[in-house]
């Protein structure tokens, strides 16, 4: 009886020993996997957090890398042309294709400030001088750091086309007169053999000496002779036409082409040159300078059929007004 008793009570106690057992390892693995939980959770969240910064890093890279095809476009197109008007429309449709633009002018003269509040206005300086503004407005204000990295691609577009210009007009443009240099003169002079020859045209040449010049720079020094050759120029560029060439041929010497123009209408215009100089004083610092010119005159293709020969008909012409007294005007022929 005592055994079945005893039995019993080791019964309830290795049943109440194995459920507080199971209890505990539940508990224990519970506390364990909740544990595992949190650091798995925190884990996560540190992987999340990287996992956006990831992603914010990535779409500022996307941004730089559109940022920089659009201005590697822009800058390969804009260096396509070397003329002021082409790059700004290349630039002006180019843009758009990025950010939204309601309008963009490249203006030249000065931009009211007034008249313009809502706009980005951006100054192009080309040293002290001031070339022009881009006067631009645009649809969304996030998008004017974007325009302002892509504008700085065509101030630099514009400043090379207009450097281009100034170093091309120094290379044909005498640097004293402002008339055609003799180099670029006598491509000209070539073109113009050419293009008569192709429409059976006429056209004049005309050599220009001024009177006596020595005299002036040996008397009043080479300012004078240079203010003297600058008044010259300026007058004979004021009696042609905008299709005539004017070129400084040397030292005092100019020669001009009359384009599809004959030996009489070359004197008279040689006449109004001549008389236009000699009625007009050229004031030079304190003095006031009375000069004259001889012209001779050739004329294609009667007294020459290449540069050569025109040239050495207008200067035996000039050499026969020098001869006849000065200010005078002579074509090749006329009689001494």
């Amino acid at each position: 009886m005592m055994f079945i008793l005893y039995s019993a009570i080791l019964a309830v106690l290795s049943y109440a020993l194995w459920s507080w057992l199971k209890r505990t390892l539940y508990v224990h693995s519970f506390l364990k996997a909740r544990s595992e939980g949190e650091r798995l959770s925190h884990e996560y969240a540190q992987l999340s957090a990287k996992n956006d910064d990831l992603r914010t890093e990535t779409a500022g890279l996307q941004r730089d890398l559109e940022q920089t095809i659009a201005i590697y476009n822009i800058t390969k197109l804009l260096c396509r042309s070397l003329d002021t008007e082409r790059v700004f429309i290349n630039f002006n449709e180019e843009i758009k294709k990025y950010i939204d633009v309601e309008k963009c002018e490249f203006v030249r003269t000065h931009v009211p400030q007034e008249l313009y509040r809502d706009h980005i206005i951006l100054r192009l300086g080309i040293e002290k001088d001031t070339a022009g503004y881009l006067v631009t407005k645009l649809s969304k204000n996030e998008d004017a750091e974007k325009f302002h990295i892509l504008a700085q691609q065509f101030i630099l577009g514009i400043k090379r086309a207009i450097l281009y210009q100034q170093v091309q007009e120094l290379a044909i443009t005498d640097s004293l007169t402002s008339v055609f240099s003799r180099r670029y003169f006598m491509e000209r002079f070539k073109e113009e053999v050419e293009r008569s020859i192709g429409f059976e045209y006429n056209f004049s040449c005309m050599m220009v000496d001024i009177d006596n010049f020595k005299n002036y720079n040996d008397s009043y020094g080479h300012l004078v002779g240079d203010a003297i050759l600058r008044e010259i120029a300026k007058t004979v560029k004021e009696n042609v036409r905008q299709i005539d060439l004017v070129g400084r041929y040397g030292g005092e010497e100019f020669s001009i082409i009359l384009t599809e123009t004959g030996r009489e209408q070359a004197r008279f215009v040689s006449e109004r040159i001549r008389q236009a100089i000699a009625a007009k004083p050229i004031k030079v610092y304190d003095e006031d300078l009375k000069v004259t010119v001889s012209i001779g005159i050739s004329t294609f293709p009667y007294d020459g059929k290449d540069i050569i020969a025109l040239i050495d008909s207008a200067d035996s012409a000039l050499y026969k007004a020098k001869q006849s007294g000065r200010n005078k005007v002579r074509a090749f022929g006329d009689p001494a």
